[in-house]
């Protein structure tokens, strides 16, 4: 599989911070008797199907609804290059759900995107109309830098005022995003700022300080597609140990790569389910809490710890331990492998775990957008 490039010039949170305006053409603000009106965010990944549904609230937004199930739309993609009959009848399943819950809130201003597995089924352009056709909701397919850009802006908030070098990681179900930031030339108390300004792009805009992207890509292997890569291994320690070389081997055109290891003012960022967690599985969390895991920074060697501790326990451990959950076991090595790869090429003490993405950005640029948003801090 060949990455791809860039082309042209180069658990959920209740309250987060506002970005500049996005890709979404604007429209009028439409203010109901109860207060702002709704915004949606749905995200169709590989394996999962998430929404969220907020309003503004200041300078910030409040989530008031939200959903996610697992659909493994991209079951079979790798074999067949077409999305499968049942998988498209589990996705259309979650997606009815969506659409009822969109209703039942009376949301009108809405970004519904799809991803990685539709962006390589050839029968994906048949299953959006069948979506329109039986749900009623319009879906989008976004190209991977726009996948990428939306990432970054909802991660903006964690980014330290003494960062100079930023790596954001999106781990995803069928593909794996990464950017890398250059923030010498920003003002620190204005670094997450910049980070926001990459709505409109990655190239700079405007004569403020600006976040100077070095590089990015997006590697078609995510924790789905890479586990499908590996199926046919039957070892537990030897397929992890191959699906994180191999994920490597596809790194090697992303230009920081070869660069002598960042010390002093580097920052990674992780978003993804894999990464999450991870950081619960770190602290030992039964049940889930995103305030205990969301902005918490962890360490290569504490990472290394707890995939140790995975592959200790095998899979039949992984699929009973709690601190996995049901919905993520089948799927946390080959994540962890992704994560072991990044670790292994950028060793830090300073990974910052996000549990925020593609849905965050999307809700950010609509409300931006529409100027709903105030001015305020970044929180």
């Amino acid at each position: 599989m060949t990455p791809e490039r860039p082309r042209g010039e180069d658990a959920i949170p209740q309250m987060f911070a506002p970005v500049g305006a996005g890709a979404v053409e604007p429209s009028p603000p439409r203010q109901s008797p109860a207060g702002p009106h709704l915004y949606a965010a749905l995200d169709l990944g590989t394996n999962s199907c998430r929404m969220l549904i907020a309003q503004p609230r200041g300078s910030q937004f409040q989530v008031v609804d939200s959903f996610s199930k697992t659909v493994q739309l991209g079951v079979g993609l790798e074999a067949s290059g077409r999305l499968s009959r049942a998988s498209m009848g589990r996705t259309i399943q979650a997606l009815r759900i969506c659409q009822k819950k969109i209703e039942k809130h009376g949301v009108t201003r809405m970004r519904l995107v799809a991803t990685e597995a539709c962006r390589r089924a050839r029968n994906a352009r048949d299953f959006m109309r069948q979506v329109r056709r039986e749900t009623g909701l319009a879906l989008e397919i976004i190209a991977p830098e726009e996948e990428a850009r939306l990432a970054v802006i909802s991660c903006a908030p964690l980014v330290s005022p003494r960062t100079e070098q930023l790596l954001v990681v999106d781990i995803g179900g069928g593909s794996t995003e990464l950017v890398w930031i250059d923030l010498s030339a920003v003002p620190p108390e204005d670094r997450p700022r910049a980070i926001m300004r990459l709505h409109a792009g990655f190239t700079a805009h405007g004569d403020l300080p600006a976040a100077r992207v070095v590089d990015w890509i997006s590697v078609p292997l995510g924790v789905a597609t890479l586990k499908d890569q590996f199926g046919d291994v039957d070892d537990d320690a030897a397929r992890f140990a191959l699906m994180s070389w191999f994920f490597e081997e596809n790194l090697a055109s992303f230009s920081p790569y070869n660069a002598d290891n960042p010390r002093a003012g580097f920052q990674i960022i992780g978003t993804s389910g894999t990464v999450t967690t991870v950081a619960a599985s770190f602290l030992g969390l039964r049940r889930y809490d995103r305030t205990k895991v969301d902005g918490l920074r962890m360490s290569s060697d504490q990472i290394d710890s707890v995939i140790r501790d995975y592959l200790s326990l095998g899979p039949e451990g992984r699929r009973t331990d709690p601190r996995i959950g049901r919905d993520r076991h089948a799927l946390i090595m080959s994540g962890a492998a992704i994560l072991q790869a990044l670790m292994r090429i950028w060793p830090t003490d300073r990974l910052s775990v996000a549990d925020r993405g593609l849905r965050e950005g999307l809700l950010y640029a609509q409300m931006s957008a529409d100027g709903v948003l105030e001015d305020g801090p970044y929180a």
